[in-house]
């Protein structure tokens, strides 16, 4: 066997096949792909680490240049920090010989299938691209995974954008910081110096803070019509929020939440 003339990849041998069997197949190159998941993923970092450890041919660190490298990512009409919304969580089959390239195009091929002409009407009509819809269903699903608040806590961070009002969003303030283990966001937390700080900063951040499912994306395309501007998680730990667009209202939902907390410190 001339092993100049064996095609890599990842080849699936039947225990019943004979040896010239084996060796027709490693010649045609007839190999099987690779299936994997992207799920639950906040950082690219983390979204590396996964891709790694599926053991593609290419190096995990070409992979890294490309979502780090602005003018390759300009071609796609995105930026190092909006680059991670292309790998939407799904379950996806690829060959194990892939270059680095070639499995970015294709994780953006299918995104571009899921941004379909209809998802990309209704993105205009809200008056945000693609990208921005992303990043504020990163937002949403950090807020909570829940399907039945996802819309309404995305229509409440659409009433704050079209009124110019900051988001005011915890969880950005938690990426900014590197740390999803805060408990209790204080003031103190809120003077950090970044533009995922929505709190100092208005608008969106400049990408997702997590990677959105693509039913949180769907949320937001579909957000709940209401004239709430304020949330505070409830008192009784349930996971859901009281909404308000009453700052003094706020203010009470608040020091509920607040009280309960201290009651269990």
């Amino acid at each position: 066997l001339n092993y100049n003339h064996v095609m890599k990849g990842k080849y699936v041998i039947d225990k019943n096949e004979n040896n010239f069997e084996i060796i027709k197949k490693l010649r045609r190159g007839q190999h099987y792909p690779v299936k994997f998941t992207i799920n639950n993923i906040r950082t690219k970092c983390q979204l590396l680490q996964k891709i790694e450890s599926f053991h593609f041919l290419f190096d995990i660190a070409d992979l890294e240049v490309l979502l780090n490298d602005s003018l390759f990512l300009a071609k796609y009409d995105l930026t190092p920090a909006t680059a991670i919304a292309v790998f939407q969580p799904n379950t996806y089959e690829f060959y194990y010989d892939i270059s680095a390239q070639g499995f970015f195009d294709k994780m953006y091929g299918y995104y571009q299938k899921f941004w379909n002409q209809k998802r990309l009407e209704i993105a205009d009509s809200i008056g945000l691209t693609p990208l921005e819809i992303a990043t504020l269903a990163s937002i949403v699903e950090e807020e909570n995974f829940k399907e039945c608040e996802k819309a309404i806590i995305a229509g409440l961070y659409i009433n704050r954008l079209h009124q110019d009002l900051p988001l005011q969003a915890d969880p950005t303030v938690k990426f900014a910081l590197g740390d999803f283990s805060i408990k209790r966001v204080y003031e103190k937390h809120t003077q950090v110096d970044s533009p995922y700080n929505t709190y100092k900063y208005k608008g969106l951040p400049p990408g997702p803070i997590r990677i959105p499912a693509q039913s949180t994306i769907d949320s937001v395309l579909n957000y709940t019509h209401h004239n709430y501007i304020f949330m505070c998680a409830k008192e009784d730990f349930s996971g859901t929020h009281n909404y308000t667009n009453s700052y003094s209202q706020h203010l009470v939902n608040s020091r509920k939440y607040q009280r309960a907390l201290s009651a269990m410190e």
